[in-house]
């Protein structure tokens, strides 16, 4: 998502927040930005952990019925 901005490109976005928000709010801001990443991060691997669960078990029910076939 970031490979294209460069280290010129991130220090621009931090003069620009510097000057939109003010020295004393940019620790505040930079804090509530890691918390939600944090949070994305944490439901993105809880989700993809339900959807292998669920297709594992889906899995295993297929086998379970290919077996009282045969």
């Amino acid at each position: 998502m970031f490979s294209n901005i460069g280290i010129p490109g991130l220090l621009l976005i931090f003069v620009i927040a510097l000057i939109i928000f003010g020295p004393k709010k940019l620790p505040e801001l930079g804090k509530a930005l890691g918390q939600t990443l944090k949070e994305f991060k944490s439901s993105t691997k809880e989700l993809t952990k339900d959807v292998v669960e669920e297709f594992e078990m889906e899995k295993n029910e297929e086998k379970s019925q290919t077996k009282r076939e045969v």
